[in-house]
């Protein structure tokens, strides 16, 4: 091994933390195959959640005993995790939310309805998840502000010339995905904020699919508002968090009211807790945030360059065995510049039969819009088949993917 050679990813030793790649489905190994839209949870994630049910199970901020205590210091201590794994300047640029659909609804909302007003630019993608479409279309139609759009080109990337051009506007905001759910493009997020940051626009990055796959630092990338969700690294449902640039507090109003977010009230009006608490109304999600902990160290355990190769290797794999059996596969044709994701659609057969053939053997792929019918509609489908790879994926499971796929072909071509 030289010098600079990095170890391979031990997935043999990854998948045993993983009890439920043990199991079957249709009474054939579990192939999983859909971790883009949730991933399996390793033991450890399990145990922590598990841990603080039976061992610190209270209300979070609220109390002073033993229990409350407890629980507080683990769920701030999840928060803190959280800001070091991005690259946060501190754990008071983390806000709790349910996930990135929320966080994304929390900015659009907190800071939209504030700093958004008729005539204004929304610059977006036409590769984004509805949770990064749907809610600035309600700003829009709230403030009568404009959407705007870069477009894709036929190989599944940004238009970056467009881009620019786009943000030479000076759009009020620029929200975009750092990797399509769809295409697997990895987008220069890094690039578009400095040209943002140049145009006075505000940049909302969706990090649902990049923060699983490799290293994120918020800091370095210099977006304003960065959101992600737990569940598609290794991470419990219904937890995620929106990591803020500190001085974007000062432009945001709570957009929701409760519990915990004050700091008085009286019948006629109240005021506000100090960010991030003023943006967390209600009971948190405390035992989930504190799996979302382990979660990350789980990750960070993993090599992400040898993650990221092993993820490239998945993604040629299935793509060199897809191709002659006539399938058009969406999105960028470099295996590394879409490692993870494979999109296809297979001519003359539609996706929810193909994804039905391949569940009876045992393989699970998601078939649908993957909630981005403009991006379908652009590539001129309506509906695709997507595997998705993770870290505690084989080659041989790759390849038992294109078996599929050629089986698919020849059932219903007979």
């Amino acid at each position: 091994m030289t010098a600079t050679a990095r170890p391979a990813l031990d997935v043999a030793a990854i998948r045993r933390e993983f009890p439920i790649l043990a199991t079957e489905a249709r009474g054939r190994p579990l192939v999983y195959l859909d971790s883009a839209a949730t991933s399996q949870k390793p033991r450890s994630v399990v145990e922590a959640l598990s841990d603080f049910y039976l061992t610190s199970n209270s209300n979070v901020h609220r109390s002073v005993h033993h229990l409350a205590e407890r629980a507080t210091t683990a769920f701030e201590s999840a928060r803190a995790r959280v800001a070091r794994f991005v690259g946060a300047p501190a754990p008071e640029c983390v806000v709790w939310t349910r996930g990135t659909t929320e966080a994304l609804n929390l900015v659009a909302n907190a800071w939209g309805s504030r700093n958004v007003g008729p005539g204004d630019a929304i610059l977006l993608t036409e590769m984004e998840h509805h949770a990064n479409l749907v809610p600035w279309q309600m700003l829009a139609k709230r403030t009568g502000a404009r959407l705007r759009f870069v477009p894709v080109t036929d190989d599944g990337r940004l238009d970056l010339e467009a881009a620019h051009a786009r943000l030479a506007e000076r759009p009020k905001v620029f929200a975009f995905t750092a990797k399509s759910n769809v295409l697997g493009t990895e987008n220069p997020v890094a690039g578009l904020c400095r040209a943002a940051r140049a145009a006075g626009t505000v940049t909302v990055v969706d990090g649902a699919q990049a923060l699983p796959h490799g290293p994120v630092d918020v800091t370095a990338l210099g977006c304003d508002f960065f959101a992600f969700s737990g569940h598609k690294a290794l991470g419990p449902m219904g937890v995620g968090a929106l990591v803020c640039r500190r001085e974007m507090y000062d432009a945001m109003d709570p957009w929701q009211g409760g519990g915990e977010m004050i700091r008085r009230v009286r019948l006629e009006e109240s005021t506000y807790a100090e960010a991030p608490i003023r943006f967390e109304a209600g009971t948190p999600a405390a035992a989930d945030a504190v799996a979302l902990a382990a979660a990350l160290d789980f990750l960070e355990r993993c090599d992400p360059a040898a993650v990221h190769a092993h993820e490239v290797r998945l993604t040629a794999i299935a793509m060199e065995a897809l191709r002659p059996l006539g399938v058009r596969i969406l999105g960028p044709e470099d295996p590394a510049d879409r490692a993870g994701i494979v999109t296809f659609d297979v001519p003359g057969l539609h996706p929810h039969d193909v994804a039905t053939l391949l569940d009876g053997r045992g393989i699970a792929v998601r078939a649908g819009h993957h909630c981005a019918q403009p991006l379908m509609k652009r590539f001129g489908v309506v509906a695709t088949t997507r595997a998705s790879f993770y870290l505690y994926n084989t080659e041989d499971e790759a390849a038992a993917l294109a078996d599929g796929v050629r089986a698919a072909v020849e059932y219903f071509r007979r």
